[in-house]
């Protein structure tokens, strides 16, 4: 809230802010809001974040990913051709009666196909599958984190509107105790008991009072413009935002995306490893070879012909046992450095939790302080309206217990805003929103 105060401060940042949004108004063709809620504001900020689009193309790179591990259960299919010249070749020297040898051509051709038919391989298609699944999954889940940081910013936004809100309230109450003493300075210096210049103090106040009042209202467009930019609706300049309600149970129970995010990251893991044992199996698959060349199989016939040959293949990779174990030690490692991360998380989450609480009590402490202090400088400022009436004071004394009072209330106010916003907070970092 001391950052947004500062905002709201800087004039640059609000002219800057209403010309952004008064260019992209151009296009809205919706109806502008007239009223609107906090859970609304973050539908809507979601909805038209361009992160959003994220979500849907994870999930349509995931499908297409699975398509394509699941054909390593199709035939495979491949064509080759070759032509070759060689410097030698095989031959019979030795004369064979009744046998006549024609020696093979040093020039050689052949077009075959391979197929073959994955049976079974130890459940290494399934990992993958398995893998591709969580990974998608980890990834969708950070875009959900990131999407949950939203809620701080409309937070913010919505939160300093209603701020400003208040504040306009206490104005025009503020304006209203200063006229009441304007007229009355007004009668006494037509009466010649008061000097105009007593008058022209209580003028004065007003005119800063006004100028607070645009100020004010100023400042609010601004929030609404900034805010305009995340829901992605026009919004009314005269927008009713609801006072959010919310719960004062406090517990610390943890629903954070996180927490999720850094499940499925050790789901992942876990496959992972399923899949460094996976290829420690033997796989089994049939195959089959035909082709059309010079030779065929038979070596002795130097002539073109059809050839063909077919089985079932068995392979185990041995290799892979030299490096599996390391491969599981370092899948090890990254799961605890995923669970210390969530320690740390957790950790780090529920000392914001405990801040929170902190001050939410420290608020309310100060809250009722605050109804005692305007309690008594409600009666003050009563009773300097009757000394004003009475002469006993100047419109300077007057001015001053009017001012005391409207900084206390305005106090009040933010202590307000900053209670409801420590609250809103308290269920944004607990994750129960």
């Amino acid at each position: 809230m001391h950052n947004l105060t500062k905002w709201l401060k800087n004039k640059k940042g609000i002219q800057l802010s209403i010309f952004f949004v008064v260019m992209m108004q151009l296009g809205y063709s919706q109806p502008a809001l007239t009223s609107l809620n906090l859970e609304k504001a973050y539908q809507l900020a979601r909805e038209n974040y361009p992160l959003i689009k994220q979500k849907d193309l994870i999930a349509r790179s995931a499908f297409l990913t699975i398509e394509n591990i699941r054909t390593a259960f199709l035939p495979q299919l491949s064509v080759n051709g070759q032509a070759s010249y060689q410097s030698d070749v095989t031959t019979i020297s030795i004369p064979i009666a009744g046998f006549k040898y024609t020696p093979l051509s040093k020039d050689q051709y052949k077009v075959w196909g391979d197929l073959n038919q994955l049976i079974y391989d130890g459940g290494i298609v399934k990992t993958q599958k398995t893998i591709q699944e969580r990974s998608s999954l980890v990834d969708d889940q950070k875009t959900e984190v990131e999407l949950y940081q939203l809620k701080d910013r409309i937070n913010q936004l919505y939160l300093g509107v209603l701020l400003l809100d208040e504040q306009l309230k206490q104005a025009v109450l503020a304006r209203e105790d200063v006229n009441i003493g304007l007229k009355t300075v007004q009668a006494q210096v037509q009466n010649g008991t008061a000097f105009k210049s007593a008058q022209w103090v209580l003028e004065a106040q007003l005119l800063q009072n006004d100028q607070k009042v645009i100020e004010i209202k100023n400042s609010r467009l601004a929030l609404l413009h900034v805010l305009e930019l995340f829901v992605r609706v026009p919004i009314s300049e005269n927008v009713v935002l609801e006072v959010p309600v919310v719960k004062t149970t406090l517990d610390d129970a943890i629903q954070r995306p996180e927490i999720l995010l850094y499940g499925y990251q050790d789901s992942l893991w876990r496959a992972q490893q399923q899949l460094v044992n996976a290829k420690n199996i033997p796989t089994l698959s049939l195959f089959a070879e035909g082709g059309y060349g010079k030779p065929g199989y038979n070596m002795l016939d130097n002539a073109f012909t059809l050839y063909g040959i077919g089985g079932i293949r068995f392979n185990w990779s041995i290799s892979n046992f030299y490096t599996s174990k390391r491969q599981q030690q370092i899948i090890d490692v990254n799961r605890k450095i995923n669970n210390v991360q969530k320690e740390v998380f957790l950790f780090n989450t529920r000392t914001e939790l405990v801040q929170q609480q902190a001050n939410i009590k420290n608020l309310k402490d100060e809250m009722d302080i605050d109804e005692k202090i305007m309690a008594v400088r409600s009666k003050i400022t009563e009773s300097s309206k009757a000394q004003l009436q009475n002469g006993v004071i100047n419109s300077n004394d007057y001015l001053r217990e009017i001012n005391a009072e409207d900084q206390t209330r305005s106090l009040n106010i933010l202590h307000q805003i900053q209670l409801l916003q420590a609250k809103i907070n308290y269920q944004t970092i607990q994750g129960n929103q």
